[in-house]
């Protein structure tokens, strides 16, 4: 019995029953059946328009990331699905900030729902540094089934070590 290793702050009794299905092979399937289809955000760019969108449509006074893009040294090993960081700069007398996030390139691979997840997540970050309770309203205002995107994409990830392990 393997445990379930992304699944550490949920509550006991959601985990043992993801732990049953996990272990008796059924929850690759349950997770195929439930997000079926790929998606076509494969490069750069498209990512870049496709979280410009989201932004432009819930965040319209937050600032546009300079850059997005995906990253193969984000890992869920290492604790890290995607990232957003503030560079600071002066040019001239002025100081310019500049936003980038970078996404998993993991998520290529992934049904878009879990794309939108993490590309939400990654913009709450604009408005809300911490991962605190407005930060988690801002993302449910986003994507309303954040949450269980997330706790969906935790399964995947135990899923998806299972089959490479």
């Amino acid at each position: 019995m393997a445990n379930l290793k992304y699944l550490p702050q949920y509550p006991l009794s959601l985990v043992q029953q993801a732990q049953a299905l996990f272990d008796a092979g059924e929850l690759p399937a349950l997770l195929r059946r439930k997000y079926p289809d790929p998606h076509d955000v494969q490069t750069d760019k498209a990512l870049y328009q496709f979280v410009a969108a989201l932004k432009q449509r819930y965040l319209k006074n937050a600032p546009l990331p300079s850059k997005v893009l995906y990253d193969n040294q984000q890992h869920p090993l290492k604790g890290t699905l995607g990232t957003n960081t503030t560079i600071s700069r002066v040019q001239g007398g002025r100081l310019k900030t500049k936003s980038e996030i970078r996404i998993a390139a993991l998520f290529r691979e992934l049904p878009l729902p879990f794309l939108q997840m993490i590309a939400v997540h990654e913009l709450a970050h604009l408005k809300e540094r911490d991962h605190g309770k407005a930060f988690y309203q801002l993302c449910c205002h986003m994507l309303p089934e954040y949450h269980q995107l997330e706790f969906d994409l935790r399964l995947w990830l135990n899923c998806r070590e299972r089959e490479s392990g």
